[in-house]
């Protein structure tokens, strides 16, 4: 029903009604006071008026008329006046004690705050609710715990799993990259590990941190090979909150904020999109980095340790990644020898990946009689230590043979596939489709090129005898690039 029809005599029976509720509500509470606009008090209960003498009036003359922030400590009347909004319930401790309070705005009718009311609900509601504040404090103190294991489970989970020990060998390869391991760890320079697939170079790069000065704080590592190209940023940076549609309302950190004060660990580097390496550079020269849908700069402190088994160089040179972000990580380079460079350390090798193999399993240990260790080191283990403990943990739980032979590894999958790669016959080459004769005097396109690229380099190094660098600064080409080309053609080199 509209406003204008309303029936009389209604404006009537609510003032009579919230008369009657305020009534109520006076009898009912311990103490109530109303405010202006100003904040100040125009009236208070007959139950307030017991609080007075604590409060340190004599007379409520003294004490209404003034503005409440003068005579309440701590109260929060004003901030109900000034910003319309209630507070339904609220714990309020001064001098007179404590107290369980409600504060309402109190409205005109065009819906203008002019003035509040104020209830004490409850005198010394720690007596009276003794048992719900203690419940509430053993929640509390249950939360506080829970976070404390929490943190704890995850700072176990961001700890190095492995040290320089645990890289089994003593070849002259393995002890020599042990060595430049044992150097890296002493600085904070980005460490980049190149080696083939399988060769342990996570385990380094755990091992790196685990005697490094950073060893107490976390080790975050991200496999970039792993994460999709589209949520590599938000993976890196976190994201701010409501930053894109679906995103948590609290935000969510990134991998850089974890591994603030540890060591962040970028496996497969070499799968890095272009439009995240420059991103990436700025970090490692800047220190800081900004979270996605934010503007706040946030500042860093760790070090980056890659990998990669693939050849970067080469991949700068074709345009693949970046030359600044490759130079800013190859600043100390490791290489992980393959396994097929240090044989003398396969015995010991087989010996420690065969126990963990028995004791993840839960079978008895099996060992290796002497022809299975030479059947093993004629193998050419293109996949490296992983392939290796493939290959032990197959043979040790299908095989029913106490000692290993070379029978049990020659039933393995991964080499039996290998085997039949290898006695299928070669695929015929395609015929090339029939082509129409060039016309006379026409060149195919690919082959002018080459000449003229051929020229032009042959022309620049007659220019600068021989010196490449400047060559390939007149030719405007990378030094990598001129390479490459003089490879293809080494009369000219």
């Amino acid at each position: 029903m509209p406003a204008n029809q309303l029936p009389l005599g209604l404006d009537a029976a609510l003032s009579m009604a919230a008369q009657s509720l305020f009534q109520v509500l006076e009898t009912s509470v311990q103490g109530m006071m109303v405010l202006d606009r100003e904040h100040r008090i125009v009236w208070i209960s007959e139950g307030y008026k017991r609080f007075l003498p604590a409060l340190g009036f004599g007379d409520e003359r003294e004490f209404v008329g003034r503005r409440v922030e003068e005579v309440v400590p701590n109260t929060l009347m004003a901030q109900v006046i000034e910003t319309g909004q209630p507070i339904l319930v609220d714990l309020l401790t001064n001098k007179a004690g404590s107290f369980l309070v409600s504060r309402l705005p109190l409205r005109n009718e065009a819906g203008e705050v002019i003035g509040a009311l104020g209830m004490v609900l409850l005198d010394h509601p720690e007596t009276t609710l003794r048992p719900l504040m203690q419940k509430f404090a053993e929640l509390q103190q249950e939360l506080i715990e829970t976070r404390r294991q929490l943190a704890a489970e995850q700072a176990r989970s961001r700890r190095p799993k492995h040290t320089i020990a645990s890289f089994i060998g003593s070849s002259p390869a393995a002890l020599e990259l042990k060595r430049q391991a044992r150097r890296a760890a002493l600085s904070d320079s980005t460490v980049l590990l190149l080696g083939e697939t399988g060769t342990g170079k996570e385990l380094l790069a755990h091992a790196i941190h685990a005697a490094s000065a950073r060893a107490a704080k976390p080790l975050v590592s991200v496999n970039i090979a792993a994460v999709p190209d589209t949520l590599l940023e938000a993976e890196f940076f976190g994201v701010a909150p409501g930053a894109y549609t679906g995103a948590e309302r609290k935000g969510r950190a990134g991998k850089f904020s974890i591994a603030d004060g540890g060591t962040l660990f970028l496996d497969e580097i070499g799968d890095m999109p272009l439009a995240l390496q420059s991103k990436l550079l700025r970090v490692l020269q800047e220190q800081e980095f900004e979270p996605l849908g934010s503007n706040q700069v946030l500042a860093v402190d760790l070090r980056v340790v890659a990998a990669t088994s693939r050849d970067l160089a080469a991949m700068v040179a074709r345009g693949e990644f970046r030359a600044d972000l490759y130079y800013r990580l190859n600043v100390l380079p490791l290489r992980v020898p393959p396994l097929r460079e240090r044989m003398a350390d396969l015995e010991a090798l087989v010996e420690t990946l065969l126990e963990d193999i028995a004791r993840r399993s839960g079978m008895p240990h099996k060992p290796l009689s002497t022809e299975a260790l030479e059947w093993l080191a004629a193998q050419g283990w293109p996949g490296n230590i992983r392939e290796l403990r493939n290959v032990l943990e197959q043979a040790s739980l299908m095989s029913e043979e106490a000692v290993l032979t070379p029978a049990c590894f020659e039933a393995c999958s991964s080499f039996a596939a290998r085997a039949r790669a290898l006695a299928a016959p070669p695929r015929p080459a395609p015929v090339p489709a029939p082509q129409a004769p060039a016309p006379a005097g026409l060149r195919p396109l690919p082959e002018v090129i080459e000449r003229v690229e051929r020229d032009a380099i042959a022309q620049a190094l007659s220019l600068t005898a021989g010196n490449r660098m400047a060559a390939a600064r007149l030719l405007q080409i990378s030094r990598a690039s001129l390479y490459e080309r003089l490879a293809r053609w080494p009369d000219l080199g």
